[in-house]
């Protein structure tokens, strides 16, 4: 095992100190290789090494370089040093984080990162929290915990009675609302058609002035960073407007809740600690590996009766028990990777890392505007959208950017455009990584350019 372990960690760190010099999407032989891994399960053991080797040597060329600093076509960090090395002791622990009785370790981790997370970003210090997955996840935890607590204002129990017959609930969200809330609502039975929607404006902003009536029946779902745009809707008076008629205001805010931690970035949430409840994603800013998200609630007491279940066998111990939290029992123990992060980090890095992205999103946006190309949205955080002429010009250079490999951004439809988004959200993105990836997409794009003026 010592031996296995040490072949490991020297094939891990050749990976991750070679990984500003590779090209972050794989080659198309890369990933064709990948056959190579199944075919017919072998009839006998194989040795262990052998099985590393062949993870390592066919698997790690067909890798996305989403640990780099060049990644940036979605809202996704990479692995902070200390957060990956946890992760490989946590592996090595391997503990359930189901109750504390199976893991004190790991459930005392959950109740120190719950504690740190809440003060970091302004929430109630008496908020409880599940630690999951990511945002769909924390989404569907926290409005279970409204689903819960709305219902029960009329008298109605939806664990033990489910759905059937129970007094209606009203879901109002934003026009430019995510599918991961969406993907919560229909999972929940709430439905994704029978929203209520309501406008936004060009940033992508609900408008609290459109906003339905609302009542102790409703939910609204606002949103803490678009995913085009980085916008936030306007929390301080839609969670006025919400309070004043017992409506719950769930929050999403995968990303963008980050933004809290900088006091150049804090105004931007001004009234979110006023909500219910909130999703936060780990995975994406605070860069920590997969998959780690937390849902938040202000009353810890309904995402408790959402989520706990008992059983004879299974005795509770006193104080908090993390399964009752969320929608899972036997889970990986990933608040120790979170401990790892923050700690590592501590308030300063952690706002330092946030800063510096969101400066090297406006470092991309002024280097593509000033070769010519429009830039589409408001630089408020860390996405940028660009346009390189017509919509077939703007598909070219993004399948252009992919398949060259200096860096990997996305795509995506916004109002009308076509667009090419970067999100820049990696603790180890430098700004000479921005420089060279803006280098290749003007490249590209002005070789796009002069294809489509050329004679054909």
């Amino acid at each position: 095992m010592k031996k296995l372990l040490a072949a490991t960690a020297d094939r891990a760190a050749r990976y991750v100190t070679a990984i500003g010099d590779r090209r972050v999407a794989p080659l198309p032989d890369d990933t064709a290789r990948l056959e190579a891994l199944g075919g017919p399960l072998p009839s006998g053991p194989c040795d262990p090494e052998e099985v590393l080797a062949l993870l390592d040597d066919i698997g790690s060329p067909a890798t996305v370089a989403t640990t780099g600093g060049r990644y940036f076509g979605f809202v996704i960090g990479g692995t902070l040093p200390a957060a990956l090395a946890a992760n490989w002791l946590a592996g090595a622990w391997d503990q359930n984080a189901a109750m504390q009785v199976m893991s004190p370790v790991a459930a005392k981790f959950e109740e120190i990162v719950l504690a740190w997370t809440v003060d970091l970003l302004g929430l109630p210090s008496t908020s409880g929290a599940g630690f999951v997955t990511g945002t769909t996840m924390a989404n569907f935890s926290a409005l279970a915990a409204a689903r819960t607590a709305i219902l029960k204002r009329s008298g109605w129990n939806v664990e033990e009675d489910g759905l059937f017959e129970a007094p209606p609930i009203r879901v109002v969200v934003g026009e430019e609302v995510h599918i991961s809330l969406l993907k919560a609502l229909s999972m929940l039975g709430l439905g994704r058609s029978r929203v209520i929607t309501v406008p936004a404006d060009g940033q992508g902003r609900m408008r609290a002035d459109a906003l339905p009536e609302l009542n102790e029946q409703t939910v609204v779902c606002i949103q803490a960073g678009n995913v085009n745009t980085g916008a936030f809707d306007p929390a301080k008076e839609i969670c006025s407007r919400a309070r004043d008629a017992g409506a719950w205001v769930h929050v999403d805010g995968a990303f963008g809740l980050w933004g809290a931690v900088s006091p150049l970035y804090a105004p931007l949430l001004e009234g979110v600690n006023a909500a219910d409840s909130w999703a936060i994603d780990c995975h994406k800013w605070l860069n920590v590996p997969y998959d780690s998200g937390i849902a938040v609630v202000r009353e810890s007491e309904h995402l408790r009766n959402a989520m706990a279940l008992s059983a004879a066998y299974l005795i509770p111990s006193k104080g908090r028990e993390p399964w009752h939290y969320t929608p899972d029992a036997s889970r990986r123990a990933r608040g120790i990777e979170l401990w790892a992060a923050m700690r590592s980090l501590g308030r300063s890095g952690l706002r330092e890392m946030i800063e510096r992205n969101c400066r090297q999103a406006r470092l991309f946006a002024d280097r593509l505007r000033a070769a010519g190309f429009a830039v589409l949205n408001d630089i408020v955080l860390n996405q940028v959208l660009v346009s390189f002429g017509s919509p077939e010009e703007t598909r070219r250079v993004i399948a252009g950017i992919q398949s060259e490999g200096t860096c990997w951004c996305g795509g995506t439809q916004w109002h009308g455009h076509t667009a090419m988004r970067v999100s820049v959200s990696g603790w180890a993105t430098t700004d000479e990584d921005v420089e060279r990836s803006v280098a290749a997409i003007v490249k590209i794009a002005q070789a796009v350019k002069a294809d489509q003026q050329s004679p054909k």
